[in-house]
């Protein structure tokens, strides 16, 4: 364990402490994109927790290429058109593989929104390792209106009743703005079932260390 504290707001610790705690690795479903992610969650976990010296640390989201994720980053680079020269906004974008998938196929700009500055750390290598450009933003985008162009895309953030309540929210607007809104996820427990227009689902492989089974049924959705 280090004898020094992780400080959140020196993002050049923060990268250091990510190299030095993951691998690269490609996701299996999206073998295109390459990503610093971590090879089981338990030791990245207290890691951090060691790092940062503090009590409920959330979990590392950004070290694991989850299901909706993976699902979302596949829908873009097999449909381009979508994203093509378009703004992009990614809510919640953890490692940030669906943003790097919409700068792949030619987006006109891509903002990866995360409150976690590990998150935002790695978007940054992970947007560099891909040869890709995103920009990033800790600002809490829930408590702000939805954008007024372009396509959001959202994946698993319906793992909370809070969230998924503000996640909804943003969605409302964003769509009456005019904006595309697709979601990836396997219908996580606040999931709003009935709502979404189910756009393409898939078999994504998982570990089961975080679900409930080594392949997880994912669909892409629009609002």
């Amino acid at each position: 364990m280090s004898s020094e504290r992780l400080d959140q707001a020196d993002p050049q610790a923060l990268a250091h402490f990510i190299e030095a705690n993951t691998e690269m690795l490609a996701p299996p479903l999206v073998p295109e994109i390459v990503l610093h992610l971590a090879a089981e969650s338990l030791p990245i976990w207290q890691k951090t927790e060691d790092e940062l010296g503090e009590m409920n640390v959330p979990p590392p989201y950004w070290a694991f290429a989850w299901a909706g994720g993976q699902a979302m980053a596949r829908y873009l680079i097999d449909t381009p058109d979508i994203c093509r020269d378009r703004p992009v906004l990614d809510l919640g974008s953890g490692s940030g593989i669906s943003a790097i998938a919409a700068a792949k196929v030619g987006a006109r700009y891509v903002l990866a929104a995360d409150i976690d500055p590990l998150a935002l750390a790695a978007i940054e290598l992970n947007g560099k390792a891909n040869d890709v450009p995103i920009e990033t933003t800790g600002d809490d985008l829930l408590a702000q209106p939805g954008p007024r162009e372009g396509v959001v895309i959202i994946g698993d953030l319906f793992y909370e009743r809070e969230l998924a309540d503000g996640v909804l929210g943003f969605i409302d607007s964003a769509k009456a703005a005019g904006c595309t809104v697709l979601i990836g996820d396997p219908q996580r427990s606040y999931f709003p079932r009935g709502r979404f227009e189910k756009l393409f689902e898939y078999q994504v492989p998982v570990t089961r260390e975080l679900e409930d089974a080594e392949i997880k049924r994912t669909a892409v959705w629009r609002a």
